[in-house]
């Protein structure tokens, strides 16, 4: 089904690999990338369990845009276990403008294919989504 407003289709595997890290909590982050030839949305690069936040970050081209979910978990101040699950949309001002259009005009309709998102974050640059920004975001 593709969006009226930039013609791009959600990859099946998007969803479902969105499902298992909100479900199965098998992914710690998905990298999402738009194929403009296939003109659709697809998965770019899974992240394990085990990976950083730092292995994260650096997974995200520093020229290029892209979307992301990040499941983060944290301990309140009440000594309790959480988790929230970010969206990102990372948008650098060294990207090309056609591709920074794309990525903003289809942003809300691919967001609303995951469901589960608590936490929306629009990054130029790696600054903008530094861990103590996602921390203070989470709470």
């Amino acid at each position: 089904m593709a969006n009226a407003a930039s013609g791009f289709a959600v990859d099946d595997d998007c969803k479902l690999k969105f499902l298992e890290l909100k479900a199965k909590r098998t992914y710690r982050f998905i990298v999402f990338k738009i194929e403009e030839e296939q003109k659709q949305v697809i998965v770019e690069k899974l992240g394990e369990p085990a990976e950083s936040y730092e292995n994260f970050t650096a997974s995200l081209p520093a020229d290029e845009c892209r979307y992301a979910v990040y499941d983060f978990d944290f301990v309140t101040e009440e000594n309790c276990q959480k988790s929230r699950i970010f969206f990102i949309a990372w948008s650098p001002d060294t990207s090309r403008v056609r591709s920074k259009m794309i990525y903003a005009s289809s942003k809300d309709r691919f967001k609303r294919e995951l469901d589960g998102i608590q936490v929306e974050l629009q990054a130029t640059d790696p600054t903008e989504i530094g861990l103590d920004v996602i921390k203070s975001r989470a709470s």
